[in-house]
């Protein structure tokens, strides 16, 4: 794991887009195409509003992946992922083929199970990551499952993660914020050659120190980026606070 800090929300932004830019365009250099997952929430506005800005990607020859997912809340909701990337991504720069997950999907598991055919198809040649208030990577909250294998797995979120939800103004409270969701898990996250993973704000600063300097252990799962061979991680002033 390296780690790279700017002083500014902005700058951090900017550098880590610069780097997935580099991370795109060599794959589809060296490939033709390029497969990359994205996650969402207010940490990546900046970081996306700059990559979807940048002519030198090709974006007709990648495939999107979408991280994670609420279940019970349809894509016209504002806390909607499908929403949040369709807006702030697809219908800006229009990747050659999407795959988001379905929150309203009558079953789950077989959401679940439609998706991981799917990207069991594709080698993820750049993860874009958060990591939550809680440590948590994608919606795999503490503790997270380190061994399962399937790519895409039903999950209950903790309450600190569904009150960064209300925090973030996705919700008007707790009470709205859904208790589980459809996430990429874990193994399947570090199956990517490179993860670029965007931390910005001083309220993430513990979390930061946990998972960049502690142990490697479920009970922080944004950890394990510790054992991945080509992953960064960006900060500014505030998450670096506590390094």
């Amino acid at each position: 794991m390296n780690v790279f800090k700017a002083s500014s929300k902005l700058d951090t932004s900017k550098a880590a887009a610069e780097a997935a830019s580099i991370k795109l365009c060599d794959a589809i250099s060296n490939n033709g195409h390029a497969s990359f997952i994205v996650a969402t929430g207010a940490s990546q506005f900046d970081f996306l509003g700059t990559l979807t800005s940048d002519n030198a990607i090709d974006w007709s020859k990648t495939t999107m992946f979408h991280l994670d997912e609420y279940i019970g809340i349809p894509d016209s909701h504002p806390a909607s992922f499908c929403k949040y990337l369709q807006d702030r991504l697809v219908d800006v720069v229009h990747p050659g083929t999407v795959h988001f997950l379905n929150g309203m999907a009558d079953n789950p598991q077989a959401e679940c199970n439609r998706l991981n055919q799917l990207i069991l198809q594709h080698q993820i040649d750049v993860a874009f990551v958060g990591i939550g208030e809680n440590g948590h990577l994608a919606f795999n909250d503490p503790p997270a499952d380190f061994e399962t294998e399937d790519p895409y797995i039903i999950v209950e979120l903790d309450e600190a993660c569904r009150l960064q939800q209300v925090g973030e103004g996705w919700f008007n409270g707790l009470e709205d914020v859904p208790t589980h969701a459809i996430s990429m898990s874990i193994n399947q996250i570090m199956k990517s050659k490179s993860i670029i993973c965007t931390v910005p704000e001083e309220r993430k600063a513990e979390a930061v120190r946990n998972c960049v300097h502690g142990e490697i252990t479920p009970m922080h799962p944004a950890s394990i980026l510790q054992n991945h061979n080509d992953c960064t991680v960006y900060l500014d002033n505030g998450s670096a606070s506590l390094l």
